[in-house]
């Protein structure tokens, strides 16, 4: 343990550690041909200037101890406080969520490290729609059903925003009868109005954990509709806490995720303690995580706490949530679970509950999952 916690401190918790300029490392992944690379999973740094308001992009690759500069170049727009022109609400797939004063959402791979970054891709979706008594001005995050929303017309973009609106598009939808459009639903439970959407691969549905973590809402991306699927979430094997570890949880502030490990077909849902730990001069509380719990849940809701995951990293940021098995890329320690926010970063040994976090703002705060890249 002493030696792993020795080379801890340049995964990017304190000061940046010395960025080395060089190609982005790719590693065979198991169970597919030869032709097949991935990068690892990393994190978004920052970009360092280069000139005409463009950066390069520098990441943290999770399997490394060191950042790395890439030679791609991004709007520093996207990553550095003050360069923002736009708000980043979001990221799926490598794809990132934008929104700007005129009021469209676009898709953007520009924080993909392995993406173009001469032909870079970036998909306006339709004028939002605001349903009656609800808003579209603040958005809680974007999930999407594939990779692909510039080319696969099955792909579906869903927005989650803040209150009773939940919106679907498919953007690449260009059929003789129709153009892009947004289906938009008028969710009636308020336990899912600050909750988060995602995609599940293994059910073919977006979905939503309502607060607590008592409630899981689905739609089907087909034929969204009013009336969803909902599955109770019943809790076992809860952990003995105590006294003070109780008055700690509820000293804090608390979310609930449900996370798909793809890999594996495992459905988990965490719930995540931050505690404010100071307040700045312009008034922002700053926050870190003190107690983060893990609950693997089976096909009938049940949902049994647990510190061991496997082999599996677990990526929690403002991106959609994605689990790696540890040994597909070396370096990686398993039963981890990362974390990444606008105001910390950090990761979460499970099976000793060790939590190591350092508390700063972020811009960019998105984890991607690793990226196929086809040798030609």
């Amino acid at each position: 343990m002493s030696l792993l916690l020795r080379g801890l401190p340049s995964l990017g918790l304190g000061k940046h550690a010395v960025s080395v300029r060089s190609s982005l490392l790719l590693f065979l992944s198991k169970g597919f041909s030869t032709s097949l690379l991935q990068t690892p999973p990393c994190k978004i740094m920052f970009a360092e200037p280069c000139g005409a308001d463009l950066g390069k992009l520098v990441v943290l690759n999770f399997n490394e101890l060191h950042t790395t500069e890439l030679e791609k170049k991004v709007p520093l727009e996207l990553v550095n406080e003050d360069d923002a022109k736009m708000t980043t609400i979001g990221a799926s797939h490598g794809w990132i969520a934008t929104l700007k004063k005129d009021g469209i959402l676009r898709l953007q791979d520009d924080l993909n490290p392995v993406a173009s970054d001469t032909y870079p891709k970036r998909i306006p979706l339709p004028p939002l729609v605001t349903l009656p008594h609800c808003q579209t001005k603040i958005i809680t995050n974007v999930s999407m059903s594939s990779s692909s929303p510039e080319d696969d017309e099955d792909c579906v973009v869903a927005v989650k925003f803040l209150g009773a609106q939940l919106s679907f598009c498919k953007p690449a939808c260009q059929s003789s009868s129709s153009k892009p459009e947004w289906t938009n639903i008028k969710i009636e439970n308020p336990c899912f109005y600050s909750s988060r959407v995602m995609f599940s691969e293994k059910d073919n549905m977006f979905r939503i954990l309502g607060d607590g973590g008592n409630l899981i809402g689905s739609w089907d991306p087909s034929n969204p509709s009013d009336d969803p699927k909902f599955q109770s979430v019943r809790f076992q094997n809860m952990p003995k806490l105590t006294k003070a570890k109780q008055n700690l949880m509820d000293m804090c502030c608390r979310s609930e995720h449900l996370v798909e490990s793809r890999p594996t077909g495992e459905t988990f849902l965490v719930k995540r303690f931050k505690k404010t730990i100071k307040i700045t001069k312009s008034g922002i509380a700053r926050m870190k995580t003190k107690v983060l719990m893990v609950f693997k849940i089976d096909e009938k809701g049940n949902a049994v706490y647990t510190q061991d995951i496997g082999d599996l990293n677990m990526f929690l940021s403002m991106s959609e949530p994605f689990c790696v098995p540890a040994t597909s890329f070396p370096g990686l320690y398993a039963n981890t679970v990362y974390i990444f926010d606008f105001d910390e970063s950090g990761f979460v040994f499970l099976r000793s509950s060790y939590i190591r976090s350092t508390s700063s703002p972020c811009l960019a705060p998105y984890h991607i999952p690793p990226q196929n890249i086809l040798e030609s």
